[in-house]
């Protein structure tokens, strides 16, 4: 890793071939509109094609926090991640994906309370659920995680999560085996309750997570295998493969047999919000996007 002489927050994000430039506009922007301002924005280029790779220079031009950084050959999430966290600077590190929108107020409040509790490894959130219709539910995630918050899911949304640098430079990275893909942060944060790293989510609403129909399309069966794997492994491991872990270990083989438009509507009745319909103001996001290359926020 870096030298600790730097910001105190790091960002850090992987884009490979991301067509749709509305939505990274408006994730980029998130970041570099954040309330909290001593940071630095790494954007790991993971073998895009060449006018997306050109693309991302101008966020260097616009901003002296961006740091891009360029691969020819698509090595995938793990490998970019491991990549940024070996330059990152800062004390803590924090997520971002090129698809999804940081709340403005997101850095800090997860500094803040990093700061304040020293005994938590790492901090996620809670996160509004979005499409391309706006906002059309809500993910509340265990205020403090134990081992079997694990048997469902991974119990932090990845790219909300905030790290203390120290649990990188004790060695634990990204694992980049293929056998992981699609699943790197589930591995990770097993990984590290194994170790006795410990976690916490933040119960505030200070993301937008994306998460459509297209979402349950994208993992091949192949993917659901190794996950049965994964999560067979770690589980004997924790302690929690009986008596119904065994149960949990097979929920990606009854995924992958049931239609993705089940699984989406299964998820909005879920998910769906206690509250009225929230309507996410694209024309305001719109606007600020456009404006974001005539107005850049240099610091």
């Amino acid at each position: 890793m870096g030298s600790r002489s730097g910001p105190e927050i790091s960002v850090i994000m992987s884009i490979y071939n991301q067509k749709n430039r509305k939505r990274l506009e408006e994730a980029v922007t998130s970041i570099l509109r954040q309330s909290f301002t001593d940071f630095e924005f790494i954007i790991y280029d993971d073998g895009s094609d060449r006018e997306l790779a050109e693309y991302l220079c101008r966020y260097e031009r616009m901003d002296k926090r961006v740091v891009v950084i360029s691969n020819p050959e698509n090595h995938g999430l793990a490998y970019s991640l491991n990549t940024c966290i070996h330059v990152a600077r800062g004390k803590y590190l924090a997520r971002m994906d090129d698809d999804d929108i940081s709340a403005g107020n997101r850095l800090q409040v997860q500094y803040d309370f990093m700061e304040a509790h020293p005994e938590v490894d790492y901090a996620g959130c809670n996160a509004k659920l979005l499409d391309d219709g706006g906002v059309w539910g809500c993910r509340k995630m265990p205020e403090r995680p134990d081992k079997n918050t694990f048997l469902k899911c991974s119990p932090f949304i990845h790219p909300t999560v905030m790290i203390r640098r120290k649990v990188f430079e004790e060695g634990n990275t990204y694992c980049d085996s293929k056998e992981n893909w699609r699943c790197e942060d589930y591995e990770l944060f097993m990984r590290l309750y194994k170790l006795g790293y410990r976690g916490h989510n933040i119960q505030e609403d200070l993301f937008f997570y994306r998460e459509d129909r297209n979402s349950y399309a994208k993992r091949k069966f192949c993917y659901r295998m190794d996950e049965m794997r994964l999560r067979y492994r770690n589980f004997r491991e924790l302690g929690i493969l009986y008596p119904v872990g065994w149960l949990y270990v097979l929920r990606p083989l009854l995924a992958a047999m049931m239609p993705a438009g089940l699984i989406w509507g299964a998820k909005r009745l879920y998910h769906r919000q206690d509250v009225k319909y929230e309507e996410w103001n694209w024309e305001e996001e719109r606007t600020v996007s456009e404006n974001f290359e005539k107005t850049p926020t240099v610091v």
